[in-house]
């Protein structure tokens, strides 16, 4: 499950160890992953600094905590929060601390512990978010949309639905407050059947 650490270690916060092992990386990812490995390697490390908290701290539609997505704000968000650490406590793993258990990285890094099967299924709990996600980078033009579009075949789903913007979104349509009017547009819907991890929309119970 080498691929999903690389897809972890490149979904989280760019820094001089991930720049360092975007060799490594490009022997376990997929081609179509290479463009932003590229990318990274050619970008000032602050520059990609920058681009990633513009894309995935500065806007909740491109949030990287999985339960952002489900649960919102309300209560219940808490409650999953300590069912996905239980799950992760199960297997021995512990996030970092001041970390959140629904960071998608961590979640990747548990997943590559899990056996082929298991991290299949846990992928497929997730494969709504991660189109979404993947979809809504596609439309601004980010290289990290293909990050997703591997996920989701590592599940075995469909890609995504929409085809990487040659460039970027210009103008209002790009802005933080335009992406998350599309957020709370276009809600999430979920995949359906017993899985290790359970993920409901807002409201739902099991």
């Amino acid at each position: 499950m080498k691929s999903l650490r690389a897809m972890a270690a490149l979904l989280a916060y760019p820094d001089e160890e991930l720049l360092r092992a975007l060799g490594d990386i490009r022997q376990v990812v997929c081609i179509d992953i290479h463009p932003l490995l590229e990318d990274l390697a050619k970008t000032d490390l602050p520059k990609s600094q920058e681009r990633y908290v513009e894309l995935f701290d500065r806007s909740r539609a491109l949030s990287l905590h999985l339960f952002e997505h489900v649960h919102g704000e309300s209560r219940d968000r808490g409650q999953a929060m300590v069912d996905l650490a239980q799950t992760y406590a199960s297997r021995g793993v512990q996030v970092a601390e001041g970390e959140l258990p629904d960071y998608l990285p961590a979640f990747l890094e548990f997943a590559s512990l899990l056996s082929p099967q298991e991290a299949k299924h846990l992928l497929n709990e997730t494969e709504d978010i991660l189109r979404t996600l993947g979809d809504r980078l596609a439309e601004r033009g980010s290289r990290y949309a293909a990050v997703f579009a591997a996920l989701l075949a590592a599940g075995g789903a469909p890609g995504l639905t929409r085809p990487v913007a040659e460039r970027p979104m210009a103008g209002e349509e790009n802005s933080p407050a335009a992406i998350d009017k599309v957020w709370m547009e276009e809600p999430v819907t979920f995949v359906d059947g017993p899985q290790p991890v359970r993920f409901y929309a807002k409201g739902a119970r099991p």
